[in-house]
């Protein structure tokens, strides 16, 4: 059989459209521009109950963490606790207090965490422009500490695609488009509006706990939204600030149309400057949303404020 040539990604976006230099050539956190005070405001207005639900899945899970493969998920090490105190080896404060210390060791994108706009790039240039050069020993440009600074605050909507489709979760390498989405919000009785946070629900990282490890990453394509020229257009027309997902990497894994990996990452975060959001856990959302048939709410989020880095956890907050 003959090999099937994969595109680079700069033939494969030729025609993507860009939104570089549209808040100066200064800019680092995209499409949160459209996250104005305004938009904020529209947000609160779907506060109905005073309902709080988080949405990080836990840091250092005793199951296991889903991640890339070639991450591990976050270890969490004890320095001092009482045993510190029996071996006689820990310090003796005035008044004879004794404390708990212990540290994280973690990738920045090892568990629910919000992407930097230069995380993924092609043709030697990240966001807006800026020379793939400056990612060289830390993201001297378009890194996620802008984006931790402004903060991530507007109308959320939930789109449970795996209740859509009538399945508790889609399966490996599923898609669906912008045009599903649509269908989605509509089936559940609302309308996906311009400047909206998108949450996407596929429900397929539960298979991480009940398949098994080996079985999760056998063959990995994960579901997710497909590239399309439409769906690239769809996303710059609606000024969407973000994509938050319970996904690895808020796409499908293999773009089925042409082999090529990551397009969205490029189409959507490098050229459009969309905040990516991955690895959040959706399903006590989902259930609570299809108990009160209340699926737009106040989205609050920040990632760490961490210098230089290419992506934080971030712990995301729905206020109903």
């Amino acid at each position: 059989m003959a090999r099937v040539e994969v595109p680079s990604m700069g033939e494969f976006l030729e025609d993507v459209p860009s939104n570089w230099g549209k808040w100066g050539p200064d800019d680092e956190i995209g499409s949160l521009n459209y996250l104005t005070p305004a938009e904020v405001m529209r947000g609160i207005r779907h506060v109905k109950q005073g309902k709080v639900i988080t949405l990080q899945r836990l840091i250092n899970n005793p199951k296991g963490d889903p991640v890339s493969q070639g991450r591990t998920g976050a270890r969490v090490s004890m320095l001092t606790d009482e045993s510190s105190w029996d071996k006689g080896d820990a310090p003796r404060l005035p008044g004879d207090v004794h404390y708990a210390d212990d540290y994280i060791e973690t990738f920045l994108h090892g568990c629910g965490h919000c992407d930097a706009l230069g995380h993924v790039w092609y043709g030697g240039k990240i966001w807006n422009g800026y020379d793939a050069r400056t990612t060289i020993g830390g993201m001297r440009k378009a890194g996620v500490l802008p984006i931790a600074e402004k903060g991530v605050v507007g109308r959320g909507i939930l789109l449970d695609m795996a209740r859509y489709r009538g399945k508790a979760a889609l399966e490996k390498g599923e898609t669906f488009t912008h045009e599903d989405l649509e269908a989605c919000a509509a089936s559940q009785g609302v309308k996906i509006e311009n400047r909206d946070i998108l949450l996407v629900r596929t429900g397929f990282l539960d298979a991480f706990y009940e398949a098994g490890r080996e079985q999760f990453y056998k063959d990995f394509n994960e579901p997710g939204l497909t590239y399309s020229l439409e769906l690239v257009r769809w996303f710059q027309d609606m000024e969407i600030p973000n994509l938050v997902t319970d996904t690895i990497s808020n796409e499908t894994t293999l773009e089925p149309s042409s082999g090529v990996v990551l397009a969205l990452h490029c189409a959507l975060m490098r050229n459009l400057g969309v905040v990516l959001t991955e690895i959040i856990d959706l399903n006590r959302l989902a259930e609570d949303c299809a108990a009160d048939n209340q699926w737009t709410f106040l989205y609050v989020a920040a990632p760490l404020k961490v210098v230089q880095a290419t992506g934080s956890p971030v712990n995301p907050v729905v206020i109903k």
